[in-house]
């Protein structure tokens, strides 16, 4: 059959298109998994900070040192004394002779110097200074022993169970272990109090009226797009470590590497884990339904309306299908209802996957018909003729 120049110009546009669209649905396909031994350091972890999930783990729960990643559950508890109204950033913290006697990495701090919290805060953040994460820990609980023994307090309550804190500050001591996931897990948490990122972002700063210059430890804030943070560790012992956030189109991730073995290789790994997590998953929030009014028996109202909350994002893998959300009531609600009664919930799935649900609310409550209340609405409406 022979075609027109038209028909063929048709046809091709067609074979065109069909291709693109193979093109797109081949690219929304996940890549392979993460091998292990695409990450060179021992350990290590990929979190979604949203929803706590572990995407790439190895040798999550071996218990190693992990240096100055300690001070992450230091400023944790801080920040946990700031937001409780114990102490606040203006504060002035006067060093004692135990805080200026750290070693390693410090601001040099003198006994009887005084700093403001702020101040003690970003030496600590990004010098990731010892010195200074003493004096906050001495500032906040009193000592240093009594602060550790609210670091592995906080521990046990998030469920970091491979973990044992002996100081504040990360330097090697016998007994002092965590893991790559316990160290995502206190991450996490303290990820939740957002102004860590007005620190952990700061490439460089300055102290004592800028004679000390702070320089960030975290090289992959000038190198990694989308990197929010957290804190990076080096000893001996430990090796190079890092707890790396990211966060790119609403999707935040942790990336745990402990035991690398030189600060080069740690940023690599961390940067590997994140490639990966931003290119294989998503973070999608659904659409609520609509949610109308639902049917009430036995109220003085037939029916009452419904509310809920704004819903959560959700990680989905990318070329997965989206989140279909899906109203689940009862055929009628049994007065009285007050208002703001959990009467249903919301459950939202992708495919086969349930991804999780939430309650839906009564806007308005409607009491249960009774004698009283009938005689109070006839008299009402007789009273407004």
């Amino acid at each position: 059959m022979m075609f027109t120049r038209s028909r063929r110009k048709g046809a091709l546009r067609r074979g065109l298109a069909g291709l693109c669209a193979l093109c797109m649905l081949l690219c929304a396909v996940p890549v392979s998994a993460l091998e292990a031994n695409e990450v060179s350091a021992p350990s290590a972890v990929l979190m979604d900070a949203g929803s706590g999930t572990v995407l790439f783990e190895k040798e999550a729960h071996l218990q190693r040192p992990c240096a100055s990643v300690t001070k992450v559950m230091t400023l944790l508890l801080v920040f946990e004394a700031i937001d409780s109204g114990k102490i606040s950033l203006d504060d002035s913290v006067m060093v004692s002779s135990h805080a200026a006697s750290m070693g390693g990495s410090d601001i040099w701090l003198e006994t009887g110097e005084s700093m403001t919290v702020d101040e003690l805060i970003r030496a600590t953040v990004i010098m990731s200074a010892n010195d200074a994460a003493v004096a906050l820990a001495e500032f906040v609980s009193g000592s240093e022993d009594d602060f550790v023994r609210a670091m592995n307090e906080k521990a046990a309550a998030l469920g970091m169970a491979d973990t044992t804190f002996k100081n504040c500050n990360g330097l090697d001591e016998d007994g002092h272990l965590t893991s790559a996931y316990d160290v995502a897990v206190m991450s996490r948490a303290l990820m939740q109090h957002e102004k860590i990122f007005d620190y952990t972002t700061i490439w460089i700063d300055y102290l004592r009226d800028g004679k000390t210059q702070l320089v960030n430890t975290n090289k992959l804030i000038r190198s990694y797009n989308g990197i929010t943070g957290l804190k990076t560790g080096t000893t001996s012992a430990a090796g190079s470590c890092i707890s790396a956030t990211a966060e790119r189109d609403g999707l935040s991730l942790i990336a745990v590497v402990l035991g690398a073995s030189s600060t080069d290789e740690r940023f690599s790994d961390a940067a590997t884990l994140l490639d990966f997590g931003f290119a294989n998953y998503s973070a999608m929030t659904p659409t609520l339904p609509e949610l109308g009014e639902a049917a009430v028996s036995g109220g003085m109202s037939a029916t009452v309306p419904l509310c809920a909350d704004a819903p959560q994002s959700y990680l989905v893998p990318k070329g997965s299908a989206g989140i279909v959300s899906t109203l689940i009531l009862p055929e009628t609600l049994e007065a009285p209802i007050p208002p703001g009664d959990v009467v249903g919930s919301i459950e939202f799935t992708s495919g086969e996957t349930k991804l999780g649900s939430q309650p839906v609310y009564a806007a308005e409550g409607t009491p249960e018909i009774s004698v009283g209340a009938v005689f109070r609405l006839l008299l009402s409406y007789v009273c407004c003729l």
